[in-house]
């Protein structure tokens, strides 16, 4: 009991999986603010240029609403509005991506050390030297 209970703590402890669930924090709460990006400023502009009230008004009733039944609808306004949402953090993580991608390219320039032109071309001779004996 005690080496399983070693492995998860070795486990759960890694680097990668601290990392991962650091992440998913982040994500739900950039979900968050994308998801108002979305509902609160770009939905009621996109409501107006397309003259509808509202994207999520937007549904195909099946089977209209009785005394004893609810509505039957297929929403697909709420199905636009998601797939907007989705393109938007795919933008958004596409060039946090790419920024923190061109930042770790300035990071891992190397320093390159060349040895002296001496030491080479006294290499180059000696090579040449024995090939003539």
């Amino acid at each position: 009991m005690k080496k399983h209970l070693n492995d998860f703590k070795d486990f759960a402890f890694k680097g990668n999986v601290l990392d991962l669930a650091v992440g998913v924090i982040i994500g739900g709460a950039f979900g968050k603010i994308v998801s108002s990006l979305v509902n609160d400023l770009l939905m009621p502009i996109l409501t107006i240029l397309t003259g509808s009230v509202s994207f999520q008004d937007l549904k195909v009733i099946l089977k209209a609403a009785t005394e004893t039944d609810t509505e039957v609808a297929i929403l697909y306004g709420n199905f636009i509005q998601a797939t907007i949402d989705f393109i938007i953090i795919a933008l958004s993580i596409y060039f946090i991506v790419k920024f923190i991608s061109g930042l770790k390219k300035k990071e891992e320039v190397v320093e390159v050390k060349s040895e002296p032109v001496e030491d080479s071309l006294s290499v180059l001779k000696e090579i040449r030297d024995s090939l003539k004996k």
